[in-house]
């Protein structure tokens, strides 16, 4: 009964864990904004379209943040400034890309 009870708990704690890039290290900067993480998605996706574009562009970004490939606007760049260069490498950074994109995309949830 024991050894069943143990089980079960790891399983329930694995399934809990913010074990993945994108939970690890782009959920809990995004948290306290004012601007929450799903509004840059779709800022992204209605400048870029496809998916490959939408990810070319964050990756780009993230990698050599700068004011002039920033989506946000202005007012958003005056207030929260340009972030800072991301310190994933190109393999974690596409997980937490791939993760983001499933996360927000809309395509197959158009009816």
């Amino acid at each position: 009964m024991v050894k069943k009870w143990l089980i079960l708990m790891t399983l329930v704690s694995c399934l809990c864990a913010k074990t993945g890039v994108y939970e690890k290290h782009c959920i809990p900067c995004h948290e306290d904004m004012a601007v929450k993480i799903d509004k840059f998605f779709y800022r992204y996706l209605l400048k870029y379209s496809s998916e490959m574009d939408v990810k070319n562009a964050m990756s780009k970004y993230l990698k050599n943040p700068k004011a002039e490939n920033s989506i946000l606007v202005d007012g958003l760049l005056n207030r929260f400034g340009v972030k800072k260069k991301t310190t994933l490498s190109d393999a974690e950074l596409k997980e937490a890309l791939d993760t983001y994109w499933e996360q927000y995309k809309v395509f197959d949830k158009l009816k």
